[in-house]
């Protein structure tokens, strides 16, 4: 059976690597066809560069490495775990970022601007490519892994939010069976034989957990577990050799000196280069709310960044003017009465946060990092959640692993946990990782997803999950 289960995932992974190669044929032929004969000067009537063999080999194998890299950092290669459109949005996305950088490849051996149209017409063509292809990889692999009957572990913590994850995504799991652990460790080993696709492990305590654990582990049993935010800072630890045992080391402090110079130029850099870019609209965004209810165009709110500093955040006004008049701060929620026409669009598309960039500037936020909340909401989680702090051991960000990963309605439990996922495993890499998926995420409207009103209420219940 492992045998054959290892085949099909063969078959899976040729069947993707087949999208990139055919996708990489489009360049070639447009290479050969339209862009060699300029670059060698022949449409010119002039002599320029030539090439042989392996250096058309080059040129392609260069095209494919480079479309690999993108696709698979934007998670294009991950049919059957992701969403269809989540896929093609990654594979979108990575197509027009190496089209725009083989164009540039390209002008530079010209050593002048070349047309773009063919790139455009080939990107049209991968692009419908990509979306045929994800469409018949997503059904071959539904037919081959159908979905996983898994049985359900947990603790005292209501169930319906781990159930209505799950069940968002039935073409991949499906849940058949729901246990209390207080029943009896020997009853739920009794169960786990009977041969479930996988074990669910949902907040329980860990004794019990680490018990189940060992226990799946012992037979191949795959395992599903919600990590507690201990959980989290040992999977972000550096592992020793000092002895003859293994030692995990959890630092006391988040980013190094050098890796915040590091990170602070680049987002000096960065922000410069936005600015000019988005300038043109920033200016027509600042009409409209203009013109929309008379009201100022920007919106100051105090919110915190790095140990609990104050600063006033900027944004684009998207909620009318008397949105908290009586000085309560609330969360947006669903079809929120308080957003303006204006402000609807402009938060879909999040040029709402584009002044930002001047708080980037002037060292309050960073590019990436946990998203600055505002002191008396913070004040409210740590009622509840004094681990809230740690999200404030880096600078606050314009975007982060939470918005990434998550979504705006996403618990404030889970958000600490995405946030701590960053700061423990920083690096500049995964830096540049999360500013290339912020991109694809500006289009997903479930991530600019008010919460639920009965979701305001129950936040609080949701904050206790999990301190011990």
């Amino acid at each position: 059976m492992k045998r054959f289960e290892s085949l099909k995932r063969v078959i899976v992974l040729w069947l993707k690597f087949a999208g990139l190669l055919m996708q990489t044929a489009v360049y070639a032929y447009i290479w050969f066809e339209y862009y060699y004969p300029i670059v060698n000067g022949y449409m010119m009537g002039r002599q320029g560069l030539k090439f042989y063999r392996n250096g058309h080999i080059l040129m392609i194998a260069l095209y494919l490495v480079l479309l690999f890299f993108f696709t698979n950092t934007y998670g294009g290669l991950k049919v059957g775990y992701l969403k269809p459109m989540d896929v093609f949005l990654s594979q979108f996305f990575a197509v027009i970022f190496v089209n725009i950088i083989t164009y540039v490849q390209i002008s530079l051996m010209r050593n002048w601007i070349v047309t773009p149209v063919y790139l455009v017409a080939a990107s049209g063509v991968q692009i419908l490519i990509a979306l045929v292809w994800i469409n018949f990889c997503d059904h071959f692999y539904k037919r081959v892994f159908p979905p996983r009957d898994m049985l359900l572990i947990h603790g005292e913590r209501a169930i319906e939010d781990i159930l209505q994850k799950f069940s968002s995504r039935k073409d991949k799991y499906r849940i058949v069976k729901c246990m209390d652990v207080k029943e009896g460790l020997w009853r739920l080993e009794d169960e786990i034989q009977k041969g479930y696709g996988a074990i669910v492990l949902w907040d329980i305590p860990t004794a019990e957990r680490n018990h189940l654990l060992k226990y799946c582990y012992s037979r191949s049993i795959r395992v599903y577990m919600m990590p507690k935010i201990p959980d989290v800072l040992v999977k972000g630890s550096d592992q020793l050799h000092l002895f003859d045992t293994p030692i995990l080391l959890t630092r006391e402090y988040a980013l190094s000196v050098e890796q915040r110079l590091v990170k602070r130029l680049i987002d000096i850099i960065c922000a410069v280069i936005l600015l000019v870019i988005a300038s043109p609209f920033m200016l027509i965004t600042a009409i409209c709310i203009k013109c929309c209810d008379k009201g100022p165009v920007l919106y100051k709110q105090i919110r915190c960044t790095r140990d609990g500093r104050e600063f006033q955040i900027m944004k684009f006004r998207s909620m009318s003017v008397d949105a908290e008049k009586d000085g309560v701060a609330r969360l947006a929620t669903k079809n929120d009465k308080r957003i303006t026409p204006v402000g609807k669009f402009i938060r879909m598309v999040r040029i709402d946060e584009l002044p930002q960039l001047f708080n980037i500037l002037r060292g309050d936020m960073s590019f990436i990092g946990p998203r600055p909340e505002r002191p008396e909401i913070i004040r409210q989680y740590m009622e509840d959640m004094p681990e809230f702090a740690f999200r404030m051991k880096v600078k606050a960000g314009l975007a982060g692993y939470a918005q990434v990963y998550g979504k705006y309605n996403t618990s404030p439990y889970d958000k600490l946990k995405l946030d701590l996922c960053y700061i423990e495993n920083y690096s500049l890499w995964l830096d540049l990782k999360l500013m290339l998926l912020t991109l694809k995420i500006l289009i997903k409207p479930e991530s600019t997803e008010g919460v639920e009103t009965s979701q305001v209420t129950a936040m609080k219940n949701d904050q206790a999950e999990g301190k011990n």
